[in-house]
């Protein structure tokens, strides 16, 4: 009976593992909102969060390139986002927390299209308190 119960302990930590070990979104800075304007790279629709690259033209006008974290996929699709909602070469306008670090790139917050179309929303976190 003891060997069952270490046994069924196992696999429901086994299970829970996978949940445990999602990353923090400490490396953002959740007070700050910046917006950039570039041209889409490539959106990586992949678990377990979703990615748009974008490049932008630095304070010297060189195009550098921008890395914006998502959401998991069945948020960003509650927020509007779809595989094809952008190509490479589409404008886009990138709402977002920046990193910390300075590093060109932050936690994507909403998007602007080139025809006005709004996606996304607030960004919720997980366990966050609406």
């Amino acid at each position: 009976m003891k060997f069952k119960s270490l046994a069924l302990a196992a696999i429901a930590l086994a299970i829970a593992s996978p949940a445990l070990a999602h990353h923090s979104f400490a490396m953002f800075d959740a007070q700050k909102n910046i917006t950039v304007t570039g041209t889409v790279k490539e959106l990586e629709w992949t678990n377990p969060h979703v990615w748009i690259h974008v490049m932008a033209p630095d304070e010297k006008g060189v195009a550098r390139e921008w890395g914006f974290e998502m959401q998991a996929i069945q948020q960003d699709m509650a927020g509007g986002w779809r595989p094809d909602s952008v190509r490479p070469g589409d404008k886009v306008s990138i709402e977002f927390h920046p990193l910390k670090d300075g590093t060109r790139g932050g936690q994507l917050v909403s998007a602007v299209l080139a025809n006005g179309t709004k996606l996304g929303g607030p960004v919720r976190r997980p366990g966050a308190q609406n």
